[in-house]
């Protein structure tokens, strides 16, 4: 029992924020088109953005496009979740010279036996009220894509292979 209430009493303190808040979470639960569970992306608030944990399982080996869309539903061919979230109207692409999607993220890389492991620190969206918050009236979702973005104006990560909803 002891050994339970230090585990909690960890957990506790490592949500706090430098502010002594509770830091705000999130997690979205990323299934493929057939409904398959492939695991979650844990979102948490921090001082300089939000900080994403993918842990997945099944996913094809090699790079893969991360984003975050704009609208928080997931279809069978995951169209639901609409495009990069976009609340300033950036270009898309990492490289756009004139800003990038909130949405846009690093590549992710599957390993040969299919499971994924990273973070992702997000410095343009926030789970917080604002103009950047992924919480808006039509929430947000993540999608991983097929192949790797291209970080350049034509996207090129091709079709979506799982989503999830983004809750509290």
């Amino acid at each position: 029992m002891f050994w339970l209430k230090m585990v909690l009493v960890g957990l506790a303190i490592s949500a706090l924020a430098s502010n002594g808040a509770m830091a705000a979470q999130a997690t979205a639960e990323l299934k493929s088109a057939e409904g398959e569970i492939l695991g979650t992306v844990t979102l948490t608030e921090t001082p300089h953005g939000v900080l994403l944990f993918a842990d997945l399982m099944r996913i094809p080996p090699g790079s893969h496009g991360f984003h975050i869309h704009e609208t928080g539903a997931c279809t069978p061919d995951f169209k639901a979740a609409g495009g990069h979230f976009n609340p300033a109207g950036y270009g898309h692409g990492i490289n756009h010279m004139g800003g990038s999607h909130a949405g846009d993220m690093p590549n992710l890389h599957a390993a040969a036996d299919g499971s994924l492991k990273a973070e992702v620190l997000n410095v343009k969206v926030t789970l917080t009220p604002g103009s950047n918050s992924i919480f808006d009236n039509d929430g947000a979702a993540i999608v991983l894509h097929a192949k790797a973005d291209t970080y350049g104006a034509k996207a090129g990560a091709g079709a979506r292979i799982a989503c999830g909803v983004i809750n509290k």
